[in-house]
């Protein structure tokens, strides 16, 4: 059950995120009781006695009975950057309300990059990044990028001051500026958003806000709904039937942990003749993790 004490804390409590971004806890429906509850509906409440709440919540996330978790609702008010803005809008399973550039006057924030965090497009993934920029660099960088902030500022508020409309005045706004919105969203959603945006690939400033929201809300209020999201999605490892074949060939050979010359041998049929396989790769990724390869 939630704890009032600790839900009254929470709420309207506006948690930093990056350099000016927050998030804050508008309202919650629901806890873990909730989803206990709307499952056994179709069965009875006698199931109880041989099922307690956590054991069910752990049964639902393991085998994907998701419509439970949708019986939770959390209300959020966000500080976002607009391109991070873009990503997060892109999980179109909420109740959005942001703030309007063409009503109101545009938020006087936009993220700085810290000279240490400009990051170096990955040779692997073409949307993703590997590395960082040297920190002297990465100073001249962060100096180019205050001062270009603050023309494009400037540029917007003589507009405004001339007289130009909002709505036309604001184009020329970078992608830094931060925005405000309220999110609505169930709890099966807010998972499928954690799940996407707090894996080790997603991009660092959306990280930032999915694991605020993450460990620093969800967790104290549906403490066994996150434990099962940890268990059995965000930790776990899913194996397709190829990925599964290969371990199947790997244990037959009887040597393991295997080398990448015995996985290379293992691999699946349909992968051999491709120079670069990004499938393949996630796959021997995993397994290594798994301790069923090492690297030679």
């Amino acid at each position: 059950m939630k704890n009032t004490e600790q839900l009254s804390e929470l709420r309207w409590k506006k948690i930093p995120v990056l350099d000016k971004g927050f998030v804050c806890l508008v309202d919650v429906m629901g806890d873990d009781a909730s989803i206990t509850q709307a499952a056994r509906v179709s069965y009875g409440e006698g199931t109880k006695k041989v099922s307690d709440d956590r054991t069910l919540l752990r049964y639902l996330m393991r085998h994907q009975h998701t419509t439970p978790f949708e019986m939770a609702e959390l209300k959020f008010l966000v500080r976002v950057p607009m391109d991070c803005w873009r990503q997060w809008i892109r999980h179109r399973t909420a109740s959005v309300n942001e703030y309007s550039t063409r009503y109101s006057i545009a938020i006087d924030d936009s993220y700085e990059t810290d000279p240490s965090a400009w990051r170096l497009q990955s040779e692997t993934n073409r949307q993703g990044s590997s590395g960082t920029i040297p920190i002297e660099l990465g100073k001249k960088l962060t100096d180019e990028e205050h001062d270009f902030l603050q023309q494009s500022r400037n540029l917007y508020e003589s507009r405004i001051a001339t007289g130009v409309a909002r709505e036309q005045a604001r184009k020329d706004l970078p992608l830094s500026t931060y925005t405000e919105a309220y999110w609505k969203v169930d709890l099966h959603n807010l998972f499928r958003f954690l799940s996407l945006r707090m894996e080790s690939s997603a991009q660092y400033e959306i990280a930032q806000y999915a694991t605020t929201i993450g460990e620093q809300i969800v967790k104290p209020l549906f403490p066994f709904c996150w434990e099962a999201f940890l268990d059995y999605q965000l930790e776990s490892i899913r194996l397709s039937k190829l990925e599964q074949g290969v371990i199947a060939r790997l244990v037959q050979n009887g040597k393991l942990p295997a080398t990448r010359n015995q996985f290379t041998e293992a691999q699946d049929p349909a992968w051999k003749n491709l120079e670069r396989s990004r499938e393949r790769d996630e796959c021997y990724e995993k397994l290594k993790k798994l301790g069923i390869i090492r690297d030679e």
